[in-house]
């Protein structure tokens, strides 16, 4: 990529105001030799919730379906700072995509769990959306249980636990931070901005193209909508257990925004600029106007929705219209940036996990 770009002026200009720059260079994260991977049997009739933890032993080459990787499977932990960060995969996800992250962490030392939602993941995609949200912080929660029932338990303080989500699982992140949000506000929503916001409220089932077809689409999304969203109740959640919370290119349009004003946690925001999925003004940047102590863990115009997503999965496994709105726009170096990223993450969680004086 040619150093005079705009897209590297942009994010260098990120970099600055991060202050990432001048941490990467001064202040690395002390590394373990290794990370661990195993599989823990859900509470309550959960699905498997999937650890990454620090270990000494050494890694081996795995796959996990289309992926591949080095780690250390079901190998002894070794005793990291002590700390749970657990992850919120996005809607139709599965932990895979999120290995890069807890790789990040588990460098410093957090522990990374990933419960897997409900009818909304990989396997079975059959209830996204308001059934799904619904559900994700109670499972976020029992798997801070899993965790907790294992011998992984016995080398982690979990009264400070750390949530990080994306895109669906940025809905399950303001849900903990004290949001609330009703199923008939995320209809209105769709009513005022069907046009704008038609990603968020049918989801990747298509697109609109500017065709004679969109007129068919919106109305069809509309009656669908409108029988099956009038639930007025307000929903939120709390577990004092989590401590700090960051929320990337979330769904938040149907948050009552008061309700994020002033956050019961520290929330951080991972914003990309370029993002079709949830187009950011009716979403994370509506959050970031409400919330005055919200942190911008990192604002990335380049970026697309998918910017959450490393390592992505091949181009030959993902849809069209999922490549469309997850892939990276011309010219902007994913590879570059995920490293940046996930480091702004981790120092978040490092500040704000530290055991109170």
């Amino acid at each position: 990529m040619p150093f005079h770009t705009p897209l590297l002026h942009g994010t260098l200009r990120w970099l600055a105001a991060t202050g990432l720059a001048t941490a990467l260079a001064f202040a690395p994260i002390a590394a373990r030799a290794g990370m661990g991977l195993a599989v823990l049997a859900g509470t309550a009739g959960d699905g498997p919730v999937t650890v990454f933890y620090p270990t000494d032993a050494a890694e081996q080459p795995v796959t996990r379906g289309v992926f591949g990787f080095t780690l250390a499977v079901d190998a002894p932990a070794a005793r990291g700072n002590g700390r749970l960060v657990v992850v919120s995969h996005g809607s139709g996800g599965a932990p895979w995509v999120h290995v890069d992250l807890a790789r990040a962490l588990v460098q410093a030392g957090f522990t990374v769990a990933l419960p897997q939602h409900r009818h909304d993941h990989a396997r079975d995609h059959s209830q996204p959306g308001p059934e799904s949200w619904k559900r994700r912080p109670g499972e976020a929660s029992r798997a801070i249980d899993a965790v907790a029932a294992s011998p992984l338990g016995a080398l982690l303080q979990l009264d400070r636990v750390g949530l990080f989500g994306g895109s669906a699982g940025g809905h399950t992140v303001f849900s903990v931070a004290g949001g609330r949000w009703s199923p008939a506000s995320f209809r209105r929503h769709c009513e005022a901005h069907i046009a704008e916001d038609f990603s968020s409220c049918v989801g990747y089932i298509t697109r609109l193209r500017g065709n004679w077809l969109d007129g068919l689409k919106k109305q069809v999304a509309l009656g669908v909508l409108r029988q099956r969203f009038d639930d007025e109740t307000w929903y939120t959640h709390d577990d004092p257990r989590f401590a700090a919370a960051v929320a990337a290119v979330p769904f938040a349009a149907d948050f009552d925004m008061a309700s994020l004003s002033s956050p019961r946690i520290p929330l951080g925001l991972v914003i990309a600029g370029r993002d079709v999925n949830q187009v950011p003004r009716f979403h994370i940047g509506a959050v970031r106007q409400a919330c005055a102590s919200c942190e911008t863990v990192a604002d990335i115009p380049e970026a697309s929705h998918g910017v959450m997503l490393s390592p992505m999965p091949p181009d030959n496994v993902v849809s069209d219209i999922a490549r469309e709105l997850n892939g990276d726009p011309p010219g902007f170096d994913r590879a570059r940036i995920i490293p940046m990223l996930n480091a702004a993450i981790t120092r978040f969680f490092a500040k704000h996990l530290e055991p109170k004086p």
